[in-house]
């Protein structure tokens, strides 16, 4: 399931996203991570076009907060971004939320192309940039890990997002 945070997200988002392992994978997410943090990235403000969402898991009593996922702008080009807590690496979680983002953008969003990257170390994600139809372009750049205090090389990813085009819908309240 994936939808907007709540403000009751935050200590399962700080306890998640404060895991070393993931914050050392995304650029913006300091380590450590603290509730003070997580509160504040729930109380950001958003449109009704922002494509920016947890990720939840629907395995036992009540859903589990396993990720987020979400389109952002770098540089006034839309960018895919996502992370998963470690116990939900390698379930499918995160091609199954790209897959549910990617279509939104390309029936609701103004969007006709997609960025995306991956640390070169977490060649895990770029493994899920394929299965989502990205293409790499071949170019490594440095980018900023806030966690690991530095910029370490990565790789991009582009997804043409063909067909249709209708106008913006919103996809959020």
């Amino acid at each position: 399931m994936l939808r907007p945070s709540w403000p009751e997200d935050a200590p399962a988002l700080a306890a998640a996203i404060g895991e070393a392992r993931v914050a050392r994978m995304l650029t913006r997410v300091p380590h450590p991570y603290t509730l003070a943090d997580a509160q504040a990235f729930v109380a950001l403000p958003r449109s009704a076009h922002d494509a920016r969402f947890l990720v939840f898991a629907h395995e036992g009593d009540a859903p589990e907060l396993v990720g987020g996922i979400g389109i952002s702008d770098e540089g006034g080009t839309p960018q895919l971004g996502y992370w998963l807590k470690p116990d939900a690496w390698g379930r499918g979680y995160a091609t199954e939320a790209g897959r549910a983002v990617i279509d939104m953008a390309r029936h609701a969003l103004p969007i006709g192309r997609l960025g995306a990257w991956h640390f070169l170390d977490n060649p895990a994600s770029g493994r899920v940039l394929h299965k989502l139809g990205f293409r790499p372009t071949g170019a490594v750049m440095a980018k900023a890990s806030a966690a690991r205090e530095g910029e370490f090389p990565s790789a991009a990813y582009v997804l043409d997002l063909d067909g249709r085009r209708s106008e913006p819908v919103p996809i959020a309240a």
